[in-house]
């Protein structure tokens, strides 16, 4: 069972570029899907208005639209959880700015019952709120790096990874990097049938960034600690290749 947690202001590609690998894996496995948010109906990824932070580039402020999605449950009714998937956006520092952590108690509450924890982006912000990173390592958004490093305890924060596996939490960096990472997941996940995953990639014609150790927007983005000698060229293939 896959799950998702939604609120206003989501990034649209943390969840939709792992949601269409799950999709396509649905015609091979049984998958099931339900979304959670605060509230059951439709979350946008249109941010509500909020205190901007002034050093934020124009590219990064406020969406003028955004998708909807409808939530099938809410925190209070979210049933078993499998596989629990935490996006970013920008709607995730409104929530801080309200003081509201109905997703961090969630996630708390719920994580010793989870198979997987996986965030995408920011959405690992919220796994170092929740308190579930301490003492792990993680990485996340490298254009937001900066503010990244600063939450949580006990945080091993990567910087130049394309995404980490620590237990069975899983981290990816920067948005499209969340369809990098639901690939390696889902070649773990179904160790026993990877040629059905590998199938299921090259039947929708993505070429996945296979390097989990290696991020190269990590010196696009002029991530402090990286080796900014190595390659920003070869990093991707199509699957079994």
């Amino acid at each position: 069972v896959f799950k998702k947690i939604l609120y206003n202001g989501y990034e649209p590609l943390d969840i939709w570029g792992p949601l269409e690998l799950f999709s396509s894996m649905s015609r091979y496995k049984n998958i099931k899907l339900s979304v959670i948010s605060h509230e059951i109906g439709l979350v946008t990824s249109k941010s509500p208005p909020f205190v901007a932070d002034p050093n934020t580039p124009p590219p990064l402020g406020l969406l003028r639209f955004g998708p909807q999605v409808l939530a099938t449950h809410s925190f209070e009714n979210a049933p078993q959880l499998d596989i629990l998937v935490v996006p970013g956006g920008m709607g995730n520092r409104i929530l801080q700015q309200q003081n509201n952590t109905a997703m961090e108690d969630f996630i708390a509450a719920r994580y010793p019952q989870l198979r997987y924890l996986v965030s995408v982006c920011t959405g690992a912000t919220i796994l170092a709120r929740a308190g579930v990173l301490e003492g792990r390592r993680a990485t996340s958004s490298k254009a937001v790096w900066n503010s990244v490093i600063t939450y949580g305890k006990n945080v091993t924060w990567v910087p130049d990874a394309r995404w980490v596996v620590d237990g069975n939490i899983w981290t990816s960096s920067g948005v499209s990097a969340g369809i990098d990472m639901v690939y390696a997941f889902l070649e773990h996940y179904y160790g026993d049938d990877r040629a059905s995953v590998r199938e299921m990639l090259n039947i929708i014609e993505y070429a996945p960034h296979q390097d989990p150790h290696w991020d190269p927007f990590s010196i696009v983005h002029n991530v402090p600690g990286v080796d900014k000698n190595r390659s920003l060229v070869d990093c991707v293939r199509p699957a079994g290749f």
